[in-house]
């Protein structure tokens, strides 16, 4: 890095410091919860067996597809309010409310463990969203918006998969 090289100025976005940093860190939690599950949703794509193995490899290869982009959202929206995005397993491991899993679960139980998963990341990003609301954060207010609209949306589909 050259020395006459600084970092760029902080841009004044109409939101006071001290609500940026704690909508940051909200969103820092919302992102670790996101990529735990896009990796637990990954991990049971590949290892699902039994009976409903195509309907299931099937559609967890759509859910972590999608939250594969969410990720991305959410860590540009860090970005955007100035701070640096978590990347590491080891900052995401202590960031995260998403429960790890050992060993290699029943398919029914991938189904139960991520549709928890779906509601943790509901529940975090409406914890958040009073901040942001209250900040008048409304970018950040929008794209929790349609995390939680899309959380809620897979949560639903899962539970419906284990109805008799």
């Amino acid at each position: 890095m050259n020395s006459n090289t600084s970092p760029a100025p902080m841009v004044d976005l109409g939101i006071a410091d001290a609500d940026r940093k704690q909508i940051v860190e909200g969103l820092s939690r919302l992102l670790a919860d996101s990529y735990t599950l896009y990796l637990k949703t990954h991990q049971y794509h590949w290892n699902v067996t039994g009976p409903m193995f195509q309907t299931l490899h099937t559609m967890f290869m759509t859910l972590y597809n999608e939250q594969w982009l969410a990720v991305d959202l959410i860590a540009e929206r860090i970005r955007a309010l100035g701070e640096l995005a978590p990347g590491s397993y080891q900052q995401f491991a202590a960031l995260t409310s998403i429960t790890p899993t050992s060993g290699t679960p029943s398919a029914k139980d991938m189904i139960r463990d991520l549709m928890e998963g779906q509601a943790t990341v509901v529940r975090t990003a409406r914890a958040l969203f009073k901040v942001a609301e209250k900040a008048n954060d409304q970018p950040t207010c929008d794209l929790l918006t349609q995390r939680m609209q899309t959380h809620e949306k897979y949560a639903w589909m899962l539970r419906s998969l284990l109805e008799d």
